[in-house]
């Protein structure tokens, strides 16, 4: 089932074209990643998704979940955002109230979706519950808390709201390895069990390999190719898909890690 269709996408301001998709479908249980260098449309791609690109011309067809997002009210907007899809940043900790506790926070955003009281305090710890979190960390605020673990907050946040589709944006660039496997872990269970869809923004041509289903690579605002991850990455077209696939580093054979 698609949730999310975009058809012939362009967004301009002035004369430059920021963004030029032709074709884009997040599917349930999906993951599809858009990866390129920095400035070559990706982010704008994802926000365009949510219907917050502001001051550009932004033409062709964006729908989520049948809703055209580019003609929606701000009321079915808002009905639309965290609820079916929800927006996970790069640097979570710097989009969270840091007066407020964690519990609270996920409390107040459920408050706003019309979720409150036993289901609130239920949705609460079966979604910590789900990002591997302890309780204890409802009591901690933001700054109490590590880059992964307020990655998995967002996650958790997303999840107690009831979205099907986390549109990530370098989820894990900010994170050690061994905190950015902890995030994707977490992200593969959600997807077979759930069926949580993901449309995760990344230059990390490695993680991409390892956890999407199909990739479009965009280059100065335009999608250069796109197509399966395992054929993307086997047999890329375009020469500067190949540039970046040449540009993942490789560990010699006698520094990989065995098991």
């Amino acid at each position: 089932m698609t949730l999310i269709s975009v058809r012939d996408l362009r967004v301009r301001i002035g004369e430059r074209v920021i963004a030029d998709v032709p074709e884009l479908d997040v599917a349930r249980g999906e993951c599809v990643a858009v990866v390129g260098e920095s400035g070559s449309g990706k982010s704008t791609t994802l926000l365009s998704i949510l219907g917050l690109v502001e001051g550009a011309q932004i033409s062709g067809s964006i729908e989520a979940f049948g809703v055209d997002v580019r003609t929606a009210s701000r009321s079915r907007l808002r009905e639309i955002r965290g609820a079916k899809i929800a927006l996970v940043m790069q640097s979570p900790q710097a989009a969270l109230n840091p007066t407020l506790r964690l519990g609270t926070l996920l409390r107040r955003a459920l408050k706003r979706h019309g979720v409150a009281g036993a289901e609130a305090e239920r949705r609460t710890a079966q979604a910590v519950a789900d990002v591997m979190l302890e309780p204890a960390i409802l009591r901690r605020y933001p700054h109490e808390v590590s880059g992964g673990q307020a990655q998995r907050f967002a996650l958790a946040l997303a999840l107690a709201l009831g979205a099907e589709v986390i549109l990530a944006d370098e989820p894990t660039s900010a994170l050690d390895v061994t905190v950015q496997a902890e995030v994707v872990a977490v992200l593969r269970r959600l997807r077979a069990e759930r069926g949580l869809a993901v449309l995760l923004v990344s230059h990390d041509l490695a993680l991409v390999s390892i956890v999407a289903d199909r990739v479009l690579v965009m280059r100065e605002g335009r999608v250069v190719e796109s197509g399966p991850a395992a054929e993307v990455f086997a047999r890329p077209r375009d020469p500067y898909t190949r540039e970046l696939i040449a540009a993942v580093p490789v560990l010699p054979e006698a520094d990989r890690v065995h098991d």
